[in-house]
């Protein structure tokens, strides 16, 4: 227990990576259990739960902590614990947050639970809690540039990211549970609460034309009624993301809806429409404060920066995306490596990418089989849905489309689906145009090497003047016919090329 930094157990170790880990969050408002399959790079979670506690209720007025919410904490941890050791989870990280953190009582309530339970509990520092938050952030967009804002039950804790490090932080006593007590239900009230709090700490506004990270369950279920405002056509939460003015406009409209109106968003609950508005204005100010370019609403937080902390300083530096994907591909019996030949043959096709470009294609060639378990009618919309709403892919709404596109046009070349038309909306012609091209090259691959390895590095592609040419070996028996003849053709109308087969 305390404030020390934790180190990572011998559990947690390369070389027994794959064992669940788990991390139970002991927040001002909720208590939560993630626990997640493995340290890969990415964390994926095999279970989710939190139970509303509301150890900070009255935490501004008492300075102790909600005595019913203690009681609710003690059963909660303990049946998350037995959940955990359940799935075969050896070691578990309990984090306690502001309201544990601030109380007068906090230590002792750590204590007794660390006996009840038999677990280690670690009171965060606000600097700790306010890296954690950065961190999960950077777990998924080891690229982020901006601010980092990560709004809880007790506190607001804002850090300034970039180049993959954290500098500025703060952590500030806005949390939704205290900030709604402190302004007594008076929004101007509050408003004028979060300014002198904010005044206080100028690095924040000195960061502007950047990107504000939005962390936090008020804070997603504030995006959820802004998909739902614009009839978005991707209800995703992660990287979700709004210009300022959008966003701005969005809040002014979303603080005149009724109660009644926000009860019917799906996906929003009742715990959280009390706090809604309070939510909103938080945010509001921020923005106008901080003025950024974008806001982007993160579902990764300080959950996933406890998880990130814990990898290997290996794992820490792969790429996520391609880290996934082949993840993905291995567990669906699929070569990454024949993925990664997939990835070199088709070069010719994309001159002058850039790197955000090429991570994309690449992650396309490392799922291109991996649904082939699907009914072949089906396999088409299985790629792209399940795609698309992966929770945990790190993208971008538009790279999410783009990739999504890509595995369906794998499989199938109808654009007319409602959903289909519905992503490519989200991309300009160009863009889909090109989706469209490794969609085909996917195919033509497929037919080629029936996704075995070292095949398609046998054949090579070529444009010379105005004509798409496939080389394959004439002496190999594997090559004398094939489907790939006619995709050749295909893929080079597409291209606007004649295309031919040659043999050497």
């Amino acid at each position: 227990m305390g404030n020390k930094e934790s180190t990572v157990p011998s559990v947690l170790e390369a070389g027994t990576r794959l064992r669940p880990v788990a991390v139970i969050d002991v927040g001002s408002n909720s208590v939560r259990l993630v626990v997640y399959s493995g340290l890969t790079r990415t964390p994926i979670p095999l279970h989710n739960e939190k139970v509303i506690c509301a150890l900070g209720k009255g935490l501004e007025k008492t300075g102790q902590l909600n005595s019913e919410g203690v009681g609710m904490a003690f059963d909660t941890v303990a049946r998350f614990v037995r959940i955990a050791r359940s799935l075969g989870v050896e070691h578990i990280d309990t984090l306690a947050t502001a309201a544990v953190r601030d109380a007068e009582d906090g230590a002792a309530f750590a204590r007794a639970l660390e006996k009840r339970c038999d677990i280690k509990v670690q009171i965060l520092t606000g600097k700790q809690e306010a890296r954690r938050s950065a961190l999960g952030v950077l777990c998924g967009i080891p690229d982020a540039d901006g601010v980092v804002a990560d709004l809880g039950g007790g506190s607001l804790e804002l850090v300034k990211i970039g180049g993959g490090e954290m500098s500025e932080h703060t952590t500030l006593p806005l949390g939704l549970l205290r900030l709604t007590e402190a302004a007594d239900g008076d929004s101007g009230r509050a408003i004028s609460i979060i300014n002198k709090a904010v005044d206080q700490h100028k690095w924040v506004s000195k960061t502007k034309d950047k990107t504000l990270f939005a962390v936090g369950g008020a804070w997603r279920s504030l995006a959820r009624v802004c998909i739902a405002q614009m009839n978005y056509p991707l209800h995703v939460l992660d990287n979700f993301t709004l210009d300022r003015a959008q966003a701005i406009s969005l809040f002014e409209v979303i603080s005149r809806l009724s109660p009644k109106s926000l009860e019917k968003i799906k996906g929003v609950s009742r715990s959280r429409l009390a706090t809604l508005p309070l939510a909103a204005a938080v945010l509001e100010r921020l923005l106008e404060i901080n003025r950024p370019r974008a806001l982007v609403f993160s579902i990764y937080g300080m959950r996933e920066g406890q998880f990130f902390k814990s990898l290997p300083e290996n794992l820490r530096k792969q790429d996520p995306l391609v880290s996934l994907a082949e993840e993905i591909a291995r567990s669906a019996g699929r070569s990454t490596a024949a993925g990664h030949e997939t990835f070199e043959w088709m070069m010719p096709l994309f001159k002058d990418e850039s790197a955000g470009q090429k991570k994309l294609r690449l992650a396309a060639c490392l799922l291109r089989d991996v649904w082939w378990t699907e009914h072949s009618d089906y396999r088409a919309e299985q790629a792209f849905l399940r795609v698309l709403r992966l929770p945990y892919l790190g993208l971008g709404h538009e790279d999410r489309a783009g990739l999504a596109l890509a595995l369906y046009y794998r499989y199938a070349s109808d654009p007319s689906e409602p959903i289909i038309k519905q992503a490519h909306a989200l991309l300009p012609d160009s863009r889909v145009h090109r989706v469209q091209t490794i969609g085909l090259a996917l195919r033509l691959a497929y037919a080629l090497s029936a996704g075995a390895p070292s095949v398609v590095k046998r054949t090579s592609l070529k444009i010379s003047a105005a004509t798409l040419i496939l080389s394959v070996p004439d002496s190999d028996a594997l090559f004398k016919s094939g489907p790939y003849l006619r995709r050749v053709k295909r893929i080079a109308d597409h291209l606007g090329l004649d295309g031919r087969v040659d043999r050497v």
